[in-house]
């Protein structure tokens, strides 16, 4: 793809981002989309064939960019298991309540009728790899932890978005959901001892 043609691709999905975040997801329509971008919508059809095409191309946009930050803090995680799982669901808590239309998409499929490609896909699987080597490396191997931990996240994002949209409630909850995850599936070392 030529480097102009990318920067017209980019150009749409900002001004879709733009006309959801204004207007909902139900606003998204090619026709507004090609207004912000001072096109006529036909024009939008050489880039995006449908609607849906640019919801995928923004799914995938939104995990990309959530896995490029991921990877930046990847390397500077600490060892200590709670202070690494502290700063990661800060930073997904970061961007997911600072973006509720973002959060919407990337975890709540808010569009009826929208799968998206294998290859927007691709970056949202990335990132739960990501999340996966984390816990593998705390110490961290019930099966179902990866599962449990992106729900605690997920509802808390969510909350937080209906609650107090542009709010920071959950950062008082963080560190008592950090501990009670670590309480049922951490390393033998912070693990609650069940009784029978």
């Amino acid at each position: 793809m030529t480097r102009r043609r990318q920067g017209t691709r980019n150009e749409i999905l900002d001004a879709a981002w733009s006309v959801v975040r204004e207007l909902g997801w139900s606003g998204l329509t090619q026709r507004s989309v090609a207004e912000r971008v001072g096109m006529r919508a036909p024009s939008l059809y050489g880039h995006f064939d449908s609607k849906l095409t640019i919801i995928g191309a923004m799914f995938g946009q939104a995990w990309a960019e959530f896995d490029a930050t991921a990877a930046a803090k990847e390397s500077g995680l600490p060892d200590d298991p709670r202070t690494a799982l502290l700063a990661v669901a800060t930073t997904w808590l970061d961007a997911m309540a600072a973006d509720p239309e973002r959060n919407a998409l990337m975890n709540q499929r808010p569009i009826p009728g929208f799968t998206p490609s294998a290859e927007s896909y691709a970056f949202a699987v990335q990132t739960i790899e990501r999340l996966h080597h984390l816990l593998d490396r705390s110490g961290v191997t019930d099966p179902d932890a990866s599962d449990l931990w992106t729900a605690i996240l997920a509802g808390l994002a969510s909350q937080q978005n209906a609650n107090d949209p542009g709010g920071e409630r959950w950062r008082r909850l963080v560190p008592r959901a950090v501990d009670m995850f670590l309480s049922e599936v951490g390393p033998d070392t912070t693990r609650r001892k069940k009784t029978p």
